[in-house]
């Protein structure tokens, strides 16, 4: 191996300094960086960037196409005579997922010990940049111990519907929050000189057909909802790669979209970093690198980096454009090369950040009568095998080994609570055990309270597939509703990794919303319930009171592969303020052990500079410590154009001491009052008067100020009104309505007669000639896959959908595009005859 090519001694003291520095630790103030060493950090991007272009001018053309893939299913190629080594990366996005020992083709075998750290599900709940910053550090550390150069996380994506079956990897359905969490997980895996790939760019909220579906949305609401939190990541957080979705947007598939890739991301927000494919999301190799994709993801892709190399001789493909991508590609390997490597993290410290996360970011959704905290002199039932066998993270790529796992039960006698355990369900999908639920009664009678755990196991939500429905398993709702009748201090803990119905809410007294804690969920519940943490969490989404009163609800994860988001930018909140619609509980609500009062605001603005902020005084009026989580929110009550009636432009969390009052503020900046101008293909300001909300939820507002700001002039633009498109109490937007928002006809993808590369394996498999050429990859699926585990039901789950290009994927480097592109002609043949 060569020495390392970075050999500029200015450059090496550069690094050094930074090192020391620490230049990207967290302050106090915020997530800052000193501006001598800021710019330090730019001589040192510059002049990395000047040596990878310098290596580039050495490389032949096939070495630069090589480039361009995978070395294998979790490595980057190298080239060893300019000496740049092989870089891995491995999945998040709320831990470590490194494979032990070889990769293997489908990366699906099992991972080394890491920190399974609260999911985003929860630690969105947190609104707590600081402990995201954290866990992005710690991050950082078990990356550099295993020798990962990318960790690929966080997922951003926006919770259109809590049906997506990988909502528990997405931090919300706003997109404020969403970036925020986002930009401070990014900011701290970075500082420890490993990468991050935000995902999944853009518009993938569904897992059902997300292979091969056309997200069809309107550019406002693309822009304001679907791409506001990579922006605020690009600009703020600077990663080091964004990871394209399989979907396509608007007719075009997220690896080569241009409008995605170059107008936005490239052009309009400056991002210098990297574009990776979700693995085996490339369609066509040489249309992506003109959008801008550099990396395609596994490899080897042989295949794809030889029509690159033709591309480039026959006039095609511009050798600049090339050189550019794989400049970038060097770049992020010298950046890799330069972090050291085998730096031992401490595990019990990881331990306890989990779990102090995890407390912070539960959110107490009731407690009437102060039945929480616990009592040491009270007696308790806890039922349900979740107390003892805890639902602590998803299913599917993102799963976790963990170092340890905490339970409740063993947490309660730390705790010196005195209680009564009994089962109350199986876990899995198995149906009510009439037995179990009789011995739970018998437990919860005569206790002074009842603590029951449950929630949605495993089989409910995944990767590879989103859920039917809002149900909780009958199981669960039976234990539930059955002790309810026996014993009336009945307190419910939920572990699910998205909303859910919940039937017996009247019937309980307590409710603790834990999500998917991470390996310290059993732990962190108890030091809520008992009152060691005094709850803070805020829900990062509505839990709306049916199914059907959600957005989304006639156009979700249906068969057909065109998804038309025809609720626009009403999603999440909006649409419920918007329809003036009860919730089950509102976005942004929680509960402390505590009270606050919002005693004053005021606002500064300065209309010429666009700038200002707005300050609030705050008490703690409760006997006890406590944290708040200020929101504020901005809408603007006579519009000429559809608008929800408030949106989030702010949030601040402070802890405060008993009696004792904080003032905060909040920015604000032009964007705090901007609405994407599609005619102008800019953000605008509409002139008129704004209102600003401060409030402790969405639905609890405590003071309002207005202002007026100066901006365009707005004529009357045609939007859906609530009576125009609400009928029987759902949200039914007609395909005419639709287009006239969309500004013409929509770009649905017509079904093709013929079989191509984009034919989905499922649709395929079901025609004779199909079947017949396709069995042998059939029973070689089953047998690999024949264990019924969570990897195993994604990868079956997702098989339907594989379009036939990215059967290269599963066949690890044996089978390539040319090869499918004969398999496919002789189906179509055989469908002739």
């Amino acid at each position: 191996m060569k020495d390392n090519p970075l050999k500029s001694d200015s450059l090496e003291f550069t690094l050094q300094v930074l090192r020391t520095m620490k230049i990207r630790d967290f302050h106090e103030e915020g997530l800052q960086t000193d501006v001598n060493l800021l710019h330090m950090e730019k001589g040192m991007v510059v002049i990395m960037r000047e040596r990878a272009r310098e290596l580039v001018m050495q490389m032949t053309l096939e070495e630069k196409a090589s480039l361009c893939s995978g070395e294998n299913f979790w490595e980057m190629k190298g080239l060893e005579r300019l000496g740049l080594e092989k870089i891995m990366v491995t999945d998040g996005p709320h831990g470590l997922r490194k494979q032990s020992g070889d990769p293997d083709h489908l990366g699906i075998h099992g991972s080394v010990p890491a920190t399974c750290f609260p999911p985003a599900c929860l630690s969105a709940n947190s609104w707590n940049k600081k402990a995201l910053y954290a866990i992005g550090k710690a991050m950082g550390e078990e990356c550099v111990q295993e020798g990962v150069s990318v960790i690929l996380g966080p997922g951003i994506n926006i919770k259109r519907s809590p049906l997506c079956g990988r909502n528990f990897e997405y931090f919300s359905e706003d997109p404020l929050l969403a970036g925020e969490c986002g930009t401070a997980l990014v900011q701290g895996v970075q500082s420890q000189g490993v990468g991050t790939s935000v995902k999944h760019y853009a518009a993938n909220s569904q897992e059902k057909t997300r292979l091969t579906s056309n997200s069809i949305i309107d550019e406002r609401a693309l822009r304001e909802i679907y791409l506001t939190a990579f922006e605020m990541i690009v600009k703020e957080a600077k990663p080091w790669t964004l990871m394209c979705s399989y979907n396509k947007i608007n007719g075009e598939y997220g690896c080569q979209n241009t409008y995605t890739l170059d107008k936005c991301l490239r052009k309009e927000w400056g991002f210098e970093g990297i574009v990776v494919t979700d693995w085996g999301a490339m369609d066509r190799r040489v249309d992506s690198l003109k959008a801008g994709l550099e990396l395609e993801m596994p490899g080897p892709a042989d295949y794809n980096d030889n029509e690159i190399v033709e591309a480039v001789k026959a006039g095609e493909l511009s050798e600049e454009v090339l050189n550019d991508s794989v400049t970038k590609l060097v770049e992020m390997i010298l950046k890799a090369q330069n972090t050291p490597k085998g730096k031992k993290y401490d595990v019990e410290s990881h331990h306890k950040l989990a779990r102090k996360v995890a407390g912070d970011s539960m959110v107490l959704l009731k407690n009437e009568d102060n039945i929480l905290p616990l009592k040491k002199d009270k007696s308790y039932a806890v039922l349900g095998a979740f107390a003892k066998t805890p639902r602590y993270q998803g299913a599917g790529s993102s799963k976790i080994n963990p170092h340890r796992i905490d339970n409740s039960l063993e947490a309660f006698d730390e705790a010196q609570i005195t209680y009564e355990y009994a089962q109350g369900y199986a876990l899995g999908k198995a149906g009510v055990d009439a037995d179990l639920i009789k011995e739970a009664c018998a437990c919860a009678k005569g206790k002074d309270g009842v603590i029951v755990y449950a929630g949605l196991p495993d089989e409910y939500e995944s990767e590879g597939f989103d859920r039917s429905n809002m149900n909780m398993p009958e199981s669960h709702v039976a234990l539930i509703e059955a002790v309810a009748e026996v014993n009336p201090n009945l307190i419910v803990v939920l572990m699910c990794g998205s909303p859910v119905l919940m039937p017996w809410n009247e019937k309980a007294k307590g409710i603790l919303l834990a999500y998917l804690g991470g390996e310290a969920a059993g732990s962190a519940c108890v030091d809520v319930l008992t009152g060691a943490v005094n709850p803070s969490g805020k829900l990062a989404e509505t839990y709306p009171l049916s199914l059907e009163d959600t957005p989304a609800y006639l156009h979700f994860a249906h068969d057909e592969d065109n998804i038309e988001y025809r609720e626009s930018i009403l999603v999440g909140y909006r649409y419920y303020d918007w329809a003036d619609k009860g919730v089950l509980y509102p976005f942004g609500h929680g509960m402390s052990y505590t009270s606050f009062s919002y005693d004053s605001m005021d606002l500064i603005w300065d209309d010429a500079k666009k700038s200002g902020l707005v300050r609030v005084k705050v008490t703690n009026t409760g006997a006890i410590k406590g944290k708040e989580i200020i929101q504020l929110y901005i809408g603007m009550k006579d519009s000429n154009i559809m608008r929800a009636p408030k949106e989030l432009k702010g949030f601040v969390k402070v802890e405060i001491e008993p009696s004792q009052s904080q003032i905060v503020e909040i920015p604000l900046n032009e964007r705090s009052f901007s609405y994407y101008d599609v005619s102008q293909s800019n953000w605008n300001i509409e002139e008129g008067t704004y209102q600003l909300y401060v409030a402790a939820s969405s639905r609890d507002i405590r003071l309002t100020k207005e202002i007026k700001v100066s901006g365009k002039a707005v004529n009357k633009t045609w939007g859906y009104t609530p009576k125009d498109v609400i009928h029987n109490n759902i949200l039914d937007v007609s395909r005419e309505q639709f287009e006239k928002l969309y500004g013409g006809p929509l770009p649905i993808e017509e079904e093709s007669t013929e079989i191509n590369m984009n034919s989905k394996f499922g649709d395929v498999i079901k025609l004779e000639a199909g079947k017949a050429v396709f069995r042998p990859v059939l029973e070689q699926a089953e047998n690999m896959l024949a264990n019924d585990d969570d990897i195993s039901r994604m990868v079956l789950a997702m098989m339907n959908d594989l379009p036939l290009r990215s059967l290269t994927m599963f066949a690890g480097g044996t089978l390539n595009k040319g090869q499918i592109q004969a398999i496919i002609d002789q189906i179509n043949a055989g469908m002739e005859d």
